[in-house]
Parts: structure tokens; sequence; C-alpha cells
């Protein structure tokens, strides 16, 4: 059974760097992008099966590259990987179909059970918002 395909948007590489190590035994990283605008290009070009995201990165931010993305009928399942807590990011980011939202402070615990949650499309949201 082939593992499934992941594309990681996020503007610090320490972090891309980090999620890469974390995923790697049991997803297939098949690239990673820094802002919002390669995140649509590479998104369509490589069909990924899911799609980590941050919110706030150059260009468009992750929310509105989700929304472009539905749009152009990608079929990729959305995690959010963010700092921002605020109930309202997450509300916009479920708006957008997003399956998962994971506070990067819960990265270690919470992103490979939100990822596989959403490959089966379920919610997961990381504890510190989903009170």
């Amino acid at each position: 059974m082939s593992q499934p395909r992941v594309l990681l948007a996020d503007d610090h590489h320490p972090i891309i760097e980090r999620v890469t190590v974390l995923l790697q035994s049991s997803f297939e990283i098949v690239g990673a992008v820094a802002n919002g605008a390669d995140l649509i290009s590479e998104a369509l070009r490589l069909q990924p099966d899911l799609i980590v995201l941050d919110i706030s990165m150059p260009g468009l931010t992750g929310i509105e590259a989700a929304r472009q993305l539905h749009e152009a009928g990608s079929t990729a399942r959305f995690v959010f990987l963010t700092v921002h807590e605020r109930v309202e990011f997450v509300h916009a980011c479920l708006a957008e179909g997003a399956l998962g939202y994971v506070v990067k402070s819960h990265l270690a615990v919470d992103l490979v059970p939100a990822m596989r949650e959403a490959l089966s499309g379920r919610r997961s949201i990381s504890p510190p918002v989903s009170r």
C-alpha cells in the first residue's frame, strides 16, 4: 500500500524541516513551498492527497490559497498548521474545507493524528482551540 502524498506549505524553513522529519516514515512528502502562490501551482501540478499549510504566508494566505484550490477543483484534504489559536481563524479554515487545525505548539503530538483523521474525512482540532 502506498503512503499518502503530502505537500507542505510554510514560510518558515525550520518548520518545514521539523514536519518533514516527523512525517517521512509514514507519508510521502511530494514538495514544500513557502508562499500561497507556489502552493496553488504545486498543488495543481503534484495532486497531493493532503496539504499541510500555514495560515500566514507571503502573498496569498493559506486560507486564500485553500479557497482558490477548491475553486480549481483540487481534491486534496487540508490540515492547517499555525500559531493562531483564535477561534475566528479556525472557523475561517473550516469554511474553506479544512479537516484539520493544528497549533504549532502541539505539532509533535497533534499533527499526524490530525492528518490521519483528515485522510479519513474526519475533522480534528488541536486542544488549545477545540474548547
